[in-house]
């Protein structure tokens, strides 16, 4: 199962994320559901990167199927509107395939 969790502070803002583990909905190379939640996840990032310039710290390890994402400041509402764009895409995926592939998280830090 890929588990992600969206951290917000407790002010409401949004701190980062992690996306970790394999749906195994299918074998590797067949896996839909792994291959939706892989380009929504890298989608973002990459538009949080280069279209809006939001510092943040990443880390991955792919072999572990483990990405993290770590804000630096308080997102910009750009970068709010792509974390929304995430976690709608994630959810529709969650509602569509269930929770025995993917599990959605919300945590205060």
């Amino acid at each position: 199962m890929t588990n992600i969790i969206i951290k917000k502070t407790e002010n409401g803002d949004f701190a980062g994320f992690t996306c970790e583990g394999h749906t195994d909905f299918k074998s590797a190379g067949e896996d839909i559901v792994c291959a939706a939640v892989s380009v929504l996840t890298i989608n973002t990032i990459n538009s949080l990167d280069i279209l809006v310039k939001e510092p943040m710290e990443v880390k991955k390890n792919e072999g572990k199927g483990f990405i993290s994402v770590t804000f630096i400041q308080t997102p910009t509402k750009m970068s709010c509107l792509l974390m929304d764009s995430y976690i709608l895409g994630i959810s529709e995926i969650l509602s569509h395939y269930g929770k025995k592939y993917v599990q959605l998280e919300f945590e205060e830090i």
